[in-house]
């Protein structure tokens, strides 16, 4: 497929999910994003790639607002959520996970889910016991199945293996109908077969929502995106679809050392 074919597929008629507009991050002299444009349509899966100090969870941090910009604009489907606090940009249908896991050790895996959905509905704030046909709760039975926990459901997060606390956090992020998800290396520590379930997660997450993966894993980046982003040095050195970026010189000679197979 040509890069045009590509481009005209990916960024059709209608405003994209996420456009960064010149983005750029200073912490003192130190440059970490400098200006980044990025256009990312609905339904699109992205994967961002890079050496470590590339700037890619910078560029996740700026994106949810965790980082306020030194420059530039981001606007989540058309609306420019640039000076938005973080929840608001929650609410509006952005999530992500974390390198680092961010999970309560002491809730089942069921109840994690449920006060996520919860969290991020008309009804966070009551306080009356759930019962089996509540809107949260069954939203969090299927989210815990779409990421193969079903088995892991009453059982405490903390006594969740490494893997199945990964996919955990992917079902938080699914929590309350998100509209893009940003995924910050969810392979991590994985062994090969928690990879492959990785793998099929994320394929069969419902095409209408778009996300972005930072992954070091090639296997797992180039199976689930359609379109690859290189950074180096805080700014985007290369863009292709994962056949292009799989057998591009530079790429190959910079971040894989060695044609990929």
């Amino acid at each position: 497929m040509s890069e045009t074919s590509v481009a005209d597929r990916l960024y059709g008629a209608g405003a994209p999910a996420l456009e960064l507009d010149g983005v750029t991050r200073h912490f003192g002299a130190l440059a970490a994003l400098s200006g980044v444009t990025m256009r990312i349509s609905a339904g699109e899966r992205r994967a961002i790639l890079g050496s470590n100090g590339a700037g890619k969870t910078t560029l996740f941090n700026a994106v949810t607002g965790e980082f306020p910009l030194t420059a530039g604009r981001i606007r989540f489907f058309g609306e420019d959520i640039s000076e938005l606090p973080t929840q608001e940009r929650i609410r509006r249908g952005l999530r992500r996970t974390y390198q680092i896991s961010q999970l309560f050790g002491r809730l089942t895996v069921l109840d994690s889910v449920f006060l996520a959905c919860r969290g991020v509905s008309g009804r966070r704030f009551s306080l009356r016991r759930p019962d089996a046909r509540d809107v949260s709760m069954m939203q969090a039975r299927s989210i815990i199945t779409a990421v193969h926990l079903d088995d892991e459901s009453d059982r405490l997060v903390s006594t969740l293996s490494h893997g199945q606390q990964r996919q955990l956090e992917i079902a938080l992020a699914l929590a309350g109908a998100p509209r893009f998800i940003l995924f910050d290396e969810p392979a991590a520590g994985l062994s090969p077969s928690e990879r492959r379930d990785l793998v099929a997660i994320l394929s069969a997450l419902p095409k209408h929502i778009g996300y972005i993966i930072i992954e070091h894993d090639l296997d797992v980046a180039l199976r689930v995106a359609d379109y690859v982003s290189i950074m180096h040095n805080g700014r985007l050195f290369k863009e292709g679809t994962p056949e292009q970026i799989e057998n591009d010189p530079e790429v190959q000679d910079i971040y894989l050392g060695h044609k990929h197979h």
